[in-house]
């Protein structure tokens, strides 16, 4: 197949290129947390790719309007053999230091991005190597067939391979460890703005790439681009209504209501790509922290199912996410591929029939344990986790809920220390491959399970997770993803809560495009 821009991208920048340039403005905007790296093979985290995109461009990229895959960096990709893909590169594109990007760029970052300390690998996946054929030429070579590889490719970003070579760059920042590489707090790439100042926790400033090559051909008309990671949800909406900042993006639910009313405001709301779940301990043979000595109650399927109708998410949504949420009994949203109407049923809520389970697994009595949360990463996250304690306490099961801030949680539970933790995961591929050989499949040192906390392990799974990653047939392997996802709920892998909602608050005079990923479009937005 032979891909070249759908003519309603080519209308679409058409008439964006008649956009009138004239009144550019800086464009503020603030959220809860900061980016962790500027590193775009560092760590794989939401929030820093959408913000690294400001800066670093890949090859290809979802239109933000129709979710599509569209031409960026690669101006067109022929799968010359089921392995192999080869890739068109834009020419005339140029870093922001005025060197011209070239094949040996890309390959250099493609490599990097399968380096072992980056953690990338979910997206590098099935690559065998990467071969460049002439100056404006790459191959891809996989060791099997890949059907979502150009979805994953909108994840990996082209740095410099010369920029790199000089500032000792060449290997991705390893995000567990406390070395400071240069590529962890600069960056240059060929993006529409450039990184000015990044102070952590307090500032980060972009300004225009005067060297862009498409500046000038976009809808957008923002020069600078100011973030503020504004912990308090009270100081970020006081921000906003003062108008120091332009918009919010992570708006609290307590403040909705009145920000709607406000003739000066604008909300924008939509389900976000991202599903809330619990990850439950079923590696260790005792739990941590937990009144029951010599084994561990996690791996009984009866306990899991027992916690999981317990949770009155009807009531969680309503009270705690104030209606701004979706419930879910699926490990996905609806966007993704693979997801159906019967994987989505939830179990029913019902405290006596987890009391039952509870009782037949040998806990009559119920039993401590052990339950971390962050509190300030996912929307009502500890109000969500204390909800959940109190209607757990209410079939005998004592959680000893802690909470702790984003930047020591997640490596807290990276590092397998909770027995029970509340986790959100987003699908950037929209595809439940991701998913699936993230949180489900057994953890390998390859990247498989790299974000299975529970260390959950399953042979059927791993079969159908290994499966879908080749399967070329598009109705076999939906059939298989739907399987994958349908095991999850009969084996209570994790517990699904619900797919969160997305609220964006901004002055009327901003106007940009909300995506379900949670991601800003920096090359559209307008402020007037």
């Amino acid at each position: 197949m032979h891909f070249k821009h759908s003519l309603l991208a080519a209308a679409t920048l058409a008439l964006a290129a008649i956009a009138p340039h004239a009144s550019a403005k800086p464009f503020k905007w603030a959220g809860s947390t900061d980016i962790q790296t500027m590193d775009i093979h560092s760590q794989n985290s939401a929030l820093g790719n959408g913000i690294h995109a400001a800066v670093y461009e890949s090859l290809v990229m979802f239109n933000s309007r129709t979710l599509k895959v569209e031409p960026l960096l690669a101006t067109s990709w022929q799968q010359v053999s089921p392995t192999q893909l080869r890739v068109k590169l834009r020419q005339g594109v140029k870093f922001s230091d005025g060197s011209t990007m070239t094949a040996d760029d890309v390959v250099f970052s493609l490599q990097r991005a399968m380096s072992k300390s980056s953690t990338y690998a979910i997206y590098t996946q099935g690559m065998d190597r990467i071969a460049k054929v002439d100056g404006e030429t790459i191959d891809i070579f996989l060791k099997n067939p890949n059907p979502v590889l150009l979805n994953q490719l909108t994840e990996l970003r082209v740095m410099s391979k010369a920029w790199s070579e000089k500032n000792n760059a060449v290997e991705p920042k390893d995000i567990k460890s406390k070395d400071e590489t240069f590529s962890h707090r600069n960056a240059m790439g060929t993006g529409p703005f450039v990184l000015k100042e990044w102070a952590p926790d307090q500032k980060l400033v972009f300004a225009a790439n005067p060297l862009w090559w498409n500046a000038g051909k976009t809808e957008g008309n923002v020069t600078e681009i100011v973030y503020t990671p504004i912990k308090s949800e009270a100081t970020r909406i006081a921000a906003l209504l003062s108008g120091e900042v332009d918009m919010v993006r992570d708006t609290g639910l307590q403040d909705l209501e009145r920000l709607r009313a406000n003739p000066n405001i604008k909300v924008m709301e939509m389900v976000e790509n991202r599903t809330v779940y619990l990850a439950l301990d079923q590696f260790r043979d005792e739990l941590q922290g937990s009144s029951v000595k010599g084994k561990n109650p996690l791996k009984d399927l009866r306990v899991r199912k027992a916690l999981y109708q317990a949770i009155d998410v009807a009531a969680l949504q309503r009270v705690t996410m104030r209606g701004m949420s979706k419930p879910t009994g699926a490990m996905v949203s609806p966007l993704v591929n693979g997801w159906t109407e019967a994987v989505d049923k939830r179990l029913p809520y019902d405290a006596n029939a987890a009391k039952a389970l509870l009782a037949d697994a040998g806990y009559k009595d119920g039993f401590e344990v052990d339950f971390a949360c962050s509190n300030n990463a996912i929307i009502q996250d500890e109000n969500l986790c204390q909800a959940i304690t109190s209607m757990w306490a209410r079939v005998g099961v004592k959680a000893k809920l802690r909470t702790l801030p984003s930047v020591t949680y997640y490596p807290m539970a990276q590092r397998h220390e909770a027995s029970i933790a509340l986790l959100s995961w987003g699908v950037p591929t929209f595809d439940a491959l991701y998913t699936l050989q993230s949180l489900t499949r057994t953890k390998t040192t390859g990247g498989d399970g790299n974000y299975n906390l529970g260390r959950y392990s399953n042979e059927r799974m791993d079969y159908v997770v290994d499966r879908v990653k080749t399967e070329i047939d598009q109705p076999v392997r939906n059939r298989l993803l739907t399987e994958g996802l349908q095991l999850q709920n009969d084996t209570v892998a994790n517990i699904p809560l619900h797919n969160q909602m997305l609220a964006w608050a901004m002055k009327k005079n901003v106007e940009l495009v909300q995506r379900p990923d949670n991601r800003i479009d920096w090359r559209l937005i307008k402020v007037n």
